[in-house]
């Protein structure tokens, strides 16, 4: 499975971007699929999670001004990330809770992260 996240960059504090996810390989289908990020020094943390019906969950640093959401034809996942602050500034990355096939049970990428995009808020 690859993750291949697009779409950062540079942003003044306030400003906005989107970021998008593309999932491919051995895929039958897919359930959640999620955004975290890492920022210089700290750990990884979950950003948002939606559901393969729609439903989001957002941490509190991100509530109302972050939205997740998905295309299932494309197996793709995006964020719309408005009002960015410093404090978002970090590598992000998607991850995906993947079925390979009829039958098998689903199981997150957490080996295949990928690249991530790198998302720089400063004036």
């Amino acid at each position: 499975v690859q993750l291949q996240a697009s779409g950062g960059g540079l942003v003044q504090p306030g400003g906005s971007l989107r970021l998008s996810c593309a999932v491919s390989g051995s895929i039958f289908s897919i359930n959640h699929m999620a955004w975290y990020r890492q920022a210089p020094g700290k750990q990884r943390e979950l950003v948002a999670v939606i559901s393969s019906g729609g439903a989001a969950t957002y941490v509190d640093p991100v509530k109302g001004r972050f939205t997740i959401s998905r295309d299932n034809a494309k197996n793709a996942v995006y964020l719309q990330m408005n009002s960015l602050k410093p404090e978002d500034t970090a590598m992000y990355h998607c991850n995906a809770d993947i079925v390979n096939a009829r039958g098998w049970p689903s199981k997150w990428a957490f080996d295949s992260w990928g690249q991530g995009t790198l998302v720089t808020v400063s004036s």
